[in-house]
């Protein structure tokens, strides 16, 4: 059985992929001249010692501050440079196009991974609490220390690193002689194919909805008065402080990225099922599905690796059921990325630009 799949217009196509360098070269540019500020006057470097709420997981706190501004405008401005050279020619080979790809990549990496830490996915895990519960003052917080200026330093790190990767991505492509939308050349790579996708992905797919639902066991639990991993003590302190309720959010907020997560494989992943009024039937988008997993998937590895080079996470001690479910998370990141290429990969069907269709049938989610 094969799948209908719909593809954007050629001419909206080329035009994103026109603009994708020169985006990432302004974005970049425009941050790195603010960078290029801070070091001047000594003031808005936003993380390490700066950073209000302590960056204890953020590995830019080994970064002094009197380093970390001008460091940061060196690297953005270059790579705006870098991002322009690339929407102007394709004829660079050798040395000079892996030197090129290679700092593109790695400032990507840089922005999308390292810099956001463990805080962008604690906002996402908190954000639906935060905005239902507004109207009504609760959670008792004060919204502008939350949503600060090293918050947004963050975001604005995550999608700078986005539009560069995108602009490296096209770029890359042009210069082997593949598609620029697709990739694909006059060899096609058998992973990439539909069914290989629609194999590989179901054990990432599955493996990425487990992990976040061993973390959400452990804080349902607990809202349910079930001390799981913890003493009766810690958990009353946890009801009497109400960090419980907080826990339980978070793991309602896990688990229903669990079970999104499954439909990366499943036929309700590619069809609105029938309960919901107005779309049953209808196709789900591609980008609906692609764009909220891809930035889960880079904020849980940002967080993991915050975590992971922070003293205190391997001082945890003796490892129990509540802390055992963190030690999954390196696996997190990159199982639900692969599963989100693995989607992409399997519903995008015949490229718009360079109108090559993909071999044989197009697997359904199972």
């Amino acid at each position: 059985m094969t799948t209908i799949t719909d593809s954007p217009p050629r001419r909206a196509v080329g035009t994103r992929l026109r603009l994708a360098a020169p985006l990432a070269a302004a974005w970049l540019g425009g941050w790195g001249l603010l960078a290029l500020l801070s070091a001047l006057t000594g003031t808005g470097y936003p993380f390490g010692a700066n950073d209000p709420h302590g960056g204890a997981t953020s590995v830019l706190r080994l970064v002094p501050v009197r380093l970390g501004a001008p460091l940061f405008a060196g690297v953005l401005l270059l790579a705006a440079v870098a991002a322009l050279l690339m929407s102007r020619t394709d004829r660079v080979r050798g040395l000079p196009r892996a030197l090129l790809l290679g700092y593109g990549w790695t400032v990507a990496f840089g922005l999308a991974v390292v810099v956001p830490d463990a805080r962008v996915l604690i906002i996402l895990g908190y954000l639906p609490m935060l905005i239902i519960g507004a109207p009504f003052g609760w959670p008792p917080v004060d919204y502008a220390d939350i949503f600060d200026w090293p918050l947004l330093a963050r975001c604005g790190a995550l999608l700078g690193g986005l539009l560069l990767a995108g602009a490296v991505l096209v770029w890359q492509r042009r210069t082997v002689g593949a598609c620029a939308a697709c990739g694909r050349g006059d060899d096609e790579r058998g992973w990439t194919s539909p069914a290989a996708a629609a194999r590989w992905g179901r054990w990432a797919a599955y493996a990425a909805a487990a992990i976040p639902l061993c973390y959400a066991v452990t804080r349902l639990a607990w809202a349910a008065g079930i001390p799981l991993g913890i003493s009766g003590d810690f958990l009353r302190e946890l009801r009497e402080s109400g960090a419980v309720w907080a826990g339980a959010g978070l793991g309602a907020f896990a688990t229903v990225g669990a079970i999104l997560t499954l439909g990366l494989v499943r036929p309700w992943g590619e069809r609105f099922p029938r309960w919901m009024v107005g779309l049953a039937g209808r196709r789900v988008p591609i980008t609906l599905a692609v764009v909220p997993a891809t930035l889960v998937a880079l904020s849980v590895t940002a967080a993991t690796l915050g975590l992971m080079s922070s003293p205190a996470f391997w001082q945890m001690g003796e490892v129990s059921l509540a802390t055992a479910p963190m030690l999954l998370w390196p696996l997190w990141g990159p199982a639900l990325g692969a599963a989100t290429v693995a989607y992409h990969l399997r519903r995008r069907g015949a490229c718009a630009r360079c109108r090559r269709p993909w071999p044989g049938p197009v697997p359904r989610g199972r």
